[in-house]
């Protein structure tokens, strides 16, 4: 079985990246049968310059889009995309956009427990955020998560505490805009190929299954 890995670049406040995890989740399932996928969630900022404590997020996104007509808009859009894909967006109970840096480190430091536990932690922040309308830029709040996702709450309130991996993570996403991604999410594929933007599940199962089909041909190729 041929095997490949996928480095998803998100913030955990893109409704966008939301999506392109479920639709990820569906066409990994698509596949599943020919390719074994490996997913690591890496980290990006849509505003890195956010205070610790958040905004109030209809003034925030009334002002990015344009009015409160535009937020609408885009919202009923997202609404019937999620239903399709099994989000039940809930944009009337965000309250708060927060600053990610602190729901990254805890992302980092789920991967270390190994990569379910990264996937728990990831599918719990977006659905806490947008389902919930929870305030994930919350320390309690994402303390409540990683012990929800089998981590150590006391370990992590220490690693909180102690300031461990800001710097590695803005580094992280500093990295990823050096790549050249500036919107998100972005699928990297085995450090080689990148699929931007929430695709439909056919895409990027196609796209999983051309690159599969590369790899068996350059190692022919090479023997």
């Amino acid at each position: 079985m041929e095997a490949i890995t996928i480095d998803v670049v998100s913030d955990v406040v893109c409704p966008w990246c939301y999506l392109g995890k479920k639709r990820l989740d569906q066409a990994i399932e698509a596949v599943k049968e020919d390719l074994a996928v490996a997913v690591t969630f890496r980290p990006y900022q849509l505003n890195p310059d956010m205070p610790a404590d958040g905004v109030d997020h209809k003034k925030h996104l009334a002002e990015k889009l344009g009015g409160e007509e535009a937020v609408t808009r885009a919202h009923e859009m997202l609404a019937g995309l999620g239903r399709e894909a099994g989000i039940d967006f809930d944009f009337p109970a965000v309250k708060i956009s927060p600053n990610t840096l602190d729901a990254h480190r805890l992302l980092r430091w789920a991967m270390i427990e190994g990569p379910e536990v990264q996937h728990r932690a990831a599918v719990a922040l977006f659905k806490a955020y947008f389902e919930d309308g929870r305030n994930v830029g919350d320390r309690a709040v994402l303390l409540d998560i990683a012990e929800a996702c089998g981590m150590d709450r006391a370990v992590v309130t220490a690693l909180f505490s102690a300031g461990a991996d800001v710097d590695s993570v803005k580094e992280e996403i500093g990295m990823a805009r050096d790549m050249g991604v500036t919107g998100v999410p972005c699928f990297i594929i085995d450090n080689k190929y990148a699929v931007m933007g929430a695709q439909s599940v056919d895409v990027l199962a196609n796209a999983f299954r051309e690159i599969a089909a590369l790899k068996a041909q350059e190692r022919v190729g090479k023997n």
